[in-house]
C-alpha cells in the first residue's frame, strides 16, 4: 500500500466534497478515511475541504489551513455533532525538547511547532464560532503503535 493515494468510498454519499477525488497523505489518514466511510454513526465526511485562515508567527502573513477532516455524526446522545479533526504524530503535538546546541533541526521543529500553534488556535476559535469540537488525533486515537 502506497502512503499517499486515492480512497476510494465504499459510501460515496456520505462524502462531503468530490468523492471521485479523496487523497490521502499518510496510512494514517487512509485508516481514518477507512473508518469514517464505513462507520454507521458518521452522516457525513470531508477530508480537507475546510479552510482556516491564520497568521504564522514565522512571517506574520495571513495563511489557509486546511484540517485533515471535518466529520458529522451522531453521538451517543443521538445528537448530530461536527468535528474537525487534524492527524497528527504524537511527537508534533507536543514543543520540541529544548537541545544543548542548536541545529537545523531543532531550528525547523521549532518554526513547525509555532505555525502548528497557530493553526490550532485559529481552528479552536473557528470550531467554537460554529459549535464544533476540534481535536488531534495522534497514533494513540487512530491505534496505531
Amino acid at each position: 500500500m502506497a502512503y499517499q493515494g486515492k480512497f476510494k468510498a465504499s459510501n460515496p454519499q456520505k462524502y462531503m466534497g468530490d468523492p471521485t477525488n479523496i487523497i490521502y497523505r499518510s496510512l494514517w489518514e487512509f485508516k481514518l478515511m477507512r473508518h469514517l466511510d464505513a462507520h454507521p454513526q458518521v452522516v457525513g465526511w470531508g477530508s480537507e475541504e475546510v479552510i482556516i485562515p491564520y497568521r504564522s508567527p514565522i512571517d506574520g502573513r495571513k495563511h489557509r489551513y486546511f484540517p485533515d477532516f471535518l466529520i458529522k455524526q451522531i453521538n451517543n446522545k443521538g445528537m448530530k455533532e461536527s468535528i474537525l479533526v487534524e492527524v497528527k504524530p504524537r511527537a508534533q503535538t507536543r514543543p520540541p525538547e529544548k537541545s544543548s546546541k542548536i541545529t537545523k533541526r531543532y531550528l525547523n521543529e521549532v518554526k513547525t511547532w509555532g505555525v502548528n500553534q497557530a493553526k490550532w488556535k485559529a481552528a479552536e476559535e473557528f470550531c467554537k464560532d460554529r459549535g464544533w469540537k476540534f481535536m488531534i488525533m495522534t497514533e494513540k486515537e487512530l491505534g496505531i503503535k
